[in-house]
């Protein structure tokens, strides 16, 4: 067993340091309180290689893994630039289509998206069906050889900014199949197409990626459009859900690392009856303790990335990581903020802005209750609780 990373992962996991040196935490928060995404930043990653980790080589990526992209959100949000579009487009959507694509997804759509040229997002959430996806009624329905798209999707990362959707979709509606997990397709659509509509979704999250909800009005699309097989989409979908479960762990144990060592820095400067807070045990042992937390999960985090580049299940060490990632996340956070005292909520410090998101990761884009029945049921044996 070696923990050791290798030159290209240190690499990649130090890229955080060297980006922040220009995008740096304060630049991240302009950009997160006005809601408005960071172009330049995502040029730079783009322009230093770092979009298309996962896609490969002949397809104008790094050729790499799930490792090294959660290497790399780790080593980001380690220095305060979480980016939520990283999660949707690069790890979800092009890792995705470099497995499963058509020629035209690989020869075309990978190479731009790797230079930076076009933007992924993904879109599974529906408003009736929530975190039921068998229930989804968008529906791509059969026109000869062709599909009429039609049905709503919400809670879209960077819709805004996205050229392209990679939308789960029906082909079969679930009343019509034997089994509940047969008759979806994924399809990549383009987002000028005739018939997509998106209207924003105001969340009060500071974030520098907005929500949209998509509206398709039987949009056109043709087999070329198709991601992996009709009908055949459920059995491949969690080539993208354990990815996405992966890289927010790995955001969370950024996030945590941030904010820990902020509250370190801050309580061995701050003096109060003649020495630091940090001396007292009050202060010391709950960012000891969340410290902690936040590291176990990082293990869990590698620990999935290194069994699905490794072709291993892994949901249960997917689902554990990002359960464990998003409370030790809030833990260091909460810690990191009591050691601040009332300096830790002003605008200058820069801290309480992380505490929402990383609330919003115990809830999404997968909550913890089903994190926890996944374990319950898939790991340790319990009968099913819903």
């Amino acid at each position: 067993m070696d923990f050791i990373l290798n030159d290209e992962q240190r690499q990649i996991y130090e890229y955080g340091g060297q980006l922040a040196q220009k995008y740096d935490n304060a630049y991240w928060l302009d950009h997160a309180r006005r809601h408005e995404f960071p172009h330049e930043m995502f040029k730079q990653i783009a322009d230093d290689g770092f979009l298309g980790i996962m896609v490969p080589e002949e397809f104008g990526g790094a050729g790499l893994g799930m490792t090294e992209m959660a290497l790399f959100m780790e080593g980001t949000a380690n220095h305060g630039i979480p980016l939520l579009m990283m999660v949707v487009g690069p790890t979800m959507s092009l890792a995705h289509i470099a497995s499963h694509g058509s020629e035209f997804h690989k020869k075309e759509l990978l190479p731009a998206a790797c230079r930076g040229d076009i933007q992924f997002c993904f879109a599974i959430t529906e408003p009736g069906a929530g975190s039921n996806t068998m229930k989804a009624t968008t529906l791509a329905k059969r026109r000869g050889n062709r599909f009429s798209l039609s049905g709503e999707k919400t809670f879209i990362t960077g819709a805004e900014v996205a050229d392209y959707c990679l939308v789960v979709a029906r082909t079969k509606p679930h009343t019509e199949v034997s089994r509940k997990t047969d008759g979806f397709t994924l399809f990549a659509v383009d987002l000028k197409k005739k018939g997509v509509h998106k209207q924003r979704v105001k969340i009060s999250i500071p974030l520098p990626e907005e929500q949209w909800t998509l509206f398709f009005d039987d949009v056109d699309l043709g087999p070329e459009d198709v991601v992996g097989e009709v009908d055949e989409g459920f059995s491949i979908l969690f080539d993208s859900l354990n990815p996405e479960r992966i890289i927010l762990a790995a955001l969370c144990c950024g996030i945590g690392r941030f904010a820990l060592n902020k509250g370190v820095a801050y309580a061995s400067e701050r003096n109060v009856f003649g020495q630091p807070i940090g001396a007292h045990q009050g202060v010391q042992h709950p960012m000891a303790k969340a410290h902690t937390a936040v590291e176990m999960a990082s293990l869990m985090t590698r620990r999935a990335a290194w069994e699905f580049d490794n072709k291993l299940p892994a949901g249960a060490s997917s689902n554990m990581a990002k359960y464990a990632a998003a409370e030790a996340g809030i833990e260091a956070v909460d810690a990191a903020l009591q050691a601040h005292g009332g300096s830790g909520f002003t605008e200058d410090t820069g801290l309480y802005e992380m505490y929402p998101l990383v609330r919003l990761l115990r809830t999404a884009p997968v909550n913890r209750e089903l994190c926890l029945s996944f374990i319950g049921e898939k790991v340790m044996g319990l009968p099913r609780s819903y």
